[in-house]
């Protein structure tokens, strides 16, 4: 049973377990939290205040996640309380000289991970704002400063934004926690870049998802199970389409969670699985639900509630739900309220997940009824333009209220002033401003006739704070201008080659058989006396007709072979 109390302050939950006792502190703040310049604080702060316990004799951790943030152990009370209060202390004294060690750390340990599914659906929906924060690199981690750090920790890491949880009976004797004051803090208002849905983008290639956004409850949970089961049936067992085929219910706040199915595929199945998904999505969006599938996951469920250790894992779940808003159930509410799932329920359910609904397909898919996401800007500034140096009809526009990137055979790209969240600052004068919905333009000296003085205009229009000095790139990292393509030059084909040899030996032909018909045709006249027939007319206009088709076979072969040809390219 879940009991309520506080330490010092803090809100605290404790369930009684037969099993090694486990102790965390969540806070409630994460990923979702940080403006895109300061990307990656939390969860410098996070490592920062864990390198003091060093190698412990108690397993211990922490993690940052998009709205919440934990320390967490297992070990003895002895040790429970030691952690806490060095953890404590860690957060009001952090190790700084640590600092530009975790920075590298950090930057290793992101540059080793492909960015997963949910990241990549966030950043579609919410742009670079909110919850699509958790979709980009962690920006700001080069620029974040002592100070930054410091003042990150006083405003969100305090004795009101956190819970407390431990599977124990009663609080650890001696466990203080020594937090500053503060407030607690509400989750935040999710952003959209989305004008409609259900929408869907082209991801990358090997694999599928689908992506929504449904109130949490019971038969938001069960439809998450059955969902699984009905496209493990059809992606794996029957179609032997994909290997990993899930489902997943992520609560978002205290009252909607993200459902996030997923599925793996070779490139050649890549059709087959987006069409098996989408008609499993709209099968049981009609309600074609099999009773016998509701009642397997919901007697799973039951079975999860039975494990005697089960409630106590159920507290890091508590304590979010404390920090959001939700409330805790026991386990006979929740048993209860399963109970009463029906499979209208579960209809209505995959109704709401189709109409907030963005799909991860490997090709267009609005024959599905998903509307395409945006990938580019409605308009373009008002400004001059800078040309491209390499494709003529590119151009940067910069404006008095923002930039793009413009071109009269692409969609344009605007990031306006006042919506512009980062400007990632290169000192080799590259600019990448990031708007508010997710596009991107990048001002780059090295590609656009760009001047340090139009550089410094643009940098003088943005707003406050919005700036990330970044460090400098090697030069293979710094964009540059496509080189001019070489001449083609091409050989002529089997064929082309029988076909110019036929003509020329034609011709060649023609003409000595015409000399020797006119020769012939001279000489043999009786009338005429030798000489007078190789002076007379004919035979002057015999060796002119020779000689003129002669030169004129020899010039035909001769242009034929000097011009560029049409045939295969010879690769330089």
């Amino acid at each position: 049973m879940l009991r309520e109390t506080d330490v010092d302050g803090v809100q605290t939950l404790l369930v009684p377990s037969d099993g090694p006792l486990h102790a965390g502190l969540t806070f409630r703040v994460g990923r979702a939290d940080e403006p895109l310049p300061r990307a990656g604080i939390t969860h410098l702060l996070e490592h920062l205040v864990l390198f003091r316990h060093g190698l412990g004799d108690y397993h211990y951790n922490g993690a940052t996640g998009v709205v919440v943030t934990h320390f967490h152990l297992s070990g003895s009370p002895t040790d429970v309380v030691s952690f806490f209060d060095t953890l404590c202390t860690g957060l009001s004294d952090p190790p700084f000289e640590r600092l530009a060690t975790e920075k590298a750390v950090l930057r290793t340990e992101g540059a080793g991970q492909q960015p997963p599914a949910a990241a990549t659906t966030a950043m579609w929906r919410y742009g670079a704002r909110s919850y699509g924060v958790a979709g980009y690199d962690e920006l700001g981690l080069p620029a974040v400063t002592a100070e930054d750090l410091t003042e990150w920790s006083r405003t969100w890491f305090t004795r009101q934004n956190a819970v407390l949880w431990i599977s124990a009976e009663e609080v650890p004797a001696g466990l203080r926690l020594r937090l500053p004051e503060g407030s607690r803090r509400p989750t935040p208002p999710p952003s959209s870049a989305l004008p409609r849905t259900p929408a869907y983008f082209v991801g990358p290639p090997g694999g599928v998802a689908f992506d929504a956004v449904v109130r949490r409850g019971p038969a938001a949970q069960l439809y998450a199970r059955v969902l699984e089961r009905e496209l493990f049936r059809s992606l794996r067992q029957e179609g032997g389409y994909s290997y990993s085929v899930g489902t997943n219910y992520e609560p978002r706040d205290g009252a909607y969670a993200t459902l996030l199915t997923s599925a793996d595929t070779l490139p050649d199945h890549q059709d087959a699985v987006l069409c098996g998904l989408v008609d499993v999505l709209a099968k049981v969006r009609l309600g074609r639900i099999a009773q016998a599938d509701l009642d397997s996951v919901r007697n799973q469920g039951y079975e999860a509630l039975r494990n005697g250790a089960r409630e106590a894992a159920r507290l890091p779940a508590a304590a979010f739900n404390a920090l959001t808003g939700a409330p805790n159930h026991t386990v006979d509410e929740i048993v209860d309220e399963l109970s009463g799932v029906t499979l209208d329920d579960l209809r209505a359910v995959a109704v709401e997940a189709h109409a907030t609904g963005l799909l991860m397909a490997p090709r267009e898919a609005d024959w599905a009824g998903f509307a395409e996401a945006p990938t580019h800007s409605p308009d373009v500034v008002t400004g001059f333009p800078c040309p491209s140096r390499d494709t003529p009809d590119e151009r940067l526009v910069v404006g008095p209220d923002g930039v793009s990137n413009a071109g009269d055979n692409c969609h344009p790209a605007t990031v306006r002033y006042a919506s512009c969240v980062a400007a990632l600052s290169y000192p080799d004068g590259g600019r990448h401003l990031i708007g508010d919905d997710g596009i991107v333009v990048r001002v780059e000296p090295t590609l656009y006739q760009v001047d340090p003085h139009t550089v410094a205009r643009i940098d003088a229009a943005l707003p406050a704070g919005v700036t990330v000095p970044m460090p400098a790139r090697t030069p293979d990292r710094i964009p540059q201008p496509r080189p001019p393509a070489p001449p083609v030059v091409r050989r002529r084909s089997p064929a082309q080659r029988m076909i110019v040899g036929a003509t020329a030996s034609m011709a060649l032909l023609f003409a000595l058989c015409t000399g020797c018909g006119v020769f012939t045709s001279v000489t043999a006249d009786p009338n005429l006396p030798d000489e007078a027939a190789l002076r007379s007319v004919p035979y002057y206009l015999m060796i002119t007709v020779t000689v003129v088709l002669t030169v004129g076979a020899v010039f035909l072969s001769w242009l034929f072979w000097s011009r560029p040809g049409q045939g295969e390219p010879v690769q330089h």
